[in-house]
C-alpha cells in the first residue's frame, strides 16, 4: 500500500511540474530562457567571424540571438511548425533556416562552430551522428540533460514511473555516460560544466582514432 501511495504520488509530481510549467510560460515562452541564462554560454563561446551551425533550432530563439554576434548561422530542425514560428518570430538578416532531418542531412559545407542545445538527447544514434558532424565542423558546443539532476528523478526510474524531462529523450546523461560516448566519437573535451542540472560542454574532434562504438541504456 505505501509504494502504491508513492508511485501514485510520483506520478502526481510529474503532472504538477507539467502544469506549473504551462502557466509559468511568459508570452509563450518557457522561463527557463530568462532565468537560466543559457544562451551566453554559447554566445560567450562564439566569435564575430564565426559560421555557425544551430542543430536542432526549434523555435529559433538560440539561433536569433547568436546571429547577432556571428559572422553567420544556420538552424536546422525537422519540425516545420517549429521553423515556421522561427522564421516568422526570429528571423536575421545572417539567420537562415533549413527544415532537415540532421541525422542525415548533407550540409555541403564547414562551420566554425556547431551548436546542439538540449538536442543530442533526442538522437537515438548520437556516437554516430557526432562522427558524422565531425565533417561540418571544428567546434563543438552542446548542452544536454542530467539524469541525476535531483533524487526523485532517479527514485522514478527506479519505480518503472516516467522520469524524463521529455518523454522523446532517447538518454538523460551523468557526467561519466556523457564523456564515455564523445570519447568514442572522437571528441575531446575542452571545458565543462554543469549548470542547473545540465552538463554544459565544448568539445573539438580528437587527434586520436576514435574508441569505438559505445551504447548505453540510461
Amino acid at each position: 500500500m505505501k509504494k502504491y501511495l508513492l508511485k501514485t504520488l510520483l506520478r502526481l509530481d510529474n503532472s504538477l511540474r507539467h502544469w506549473i510549467t504551462y502557466f509559468s510560460l511568459e508570452n509563450g515562452l518557457h522561463p527557463k530562457h530568462r532565468l537560466t541564462n543559457y544562451h551566453q554560454f554559447f554566445l560567450d563561446n562564439i566569435g564575430p567571424n564565426d559560421t555557425v551551425l544551430d542543430v536542432g533550432c526549434g523555435l529559433g530563439l538560440l539561433a536569433h540571438d547568436v546571429a547577432q554576434k556571428a559572422r553567420r548561422i544556420v538552424g536546422i530542425d525537422i519540425n516545420q511548425q517549429y521553423l515556421a514560428t522561427a522564421k516568422t518570430n526570429y528571423s536575421h538578416p545572417r539567420l537562415t533556416y533549413v527544415h532537415g532531418d540532421a541525422t542525415t542531412f548533407d550540409f555541403g559545407e564547414k562551420f566554425n562552430v556547431l551548436v546542439l542545445s538540449n538536442t543530442l538527447e533526442h538522437i537515438k544514434y548520437r556516437v554516430s551522428f557526432l562522427n558524422k558532424l565531425k565533417s561540418a565542423g571544428d567546434k563543438f558546443l552542446i548542452r544536454v540533460p542530467m539524469i541525476n539532476r535531483e533524487w526523485l528523478v532517479l527514485l522514478k526510474k527506479e519505480l518503472g514511473i516516467e522520469y524524463r524531462l521529455d518523454t522523446t529523450h532517447q538518454i538523460e546523461y551523468t557526467e561519466n555516460i556523457f564523456r564515455q560516448e564523445l570519447a568514442a566519437a572522437g571528441l575531446n573535451i575542452t571545458e565543462l560544466s554543469v549548470r542547473f542540472g545540465e552538463i554544459y560542454c565544448v568539445a573539438r574532434p580528437s587527434p586520436k582514432r576514435p574508441q569505438g562504438i559505445f551504447t548505453t541504456r540510461l
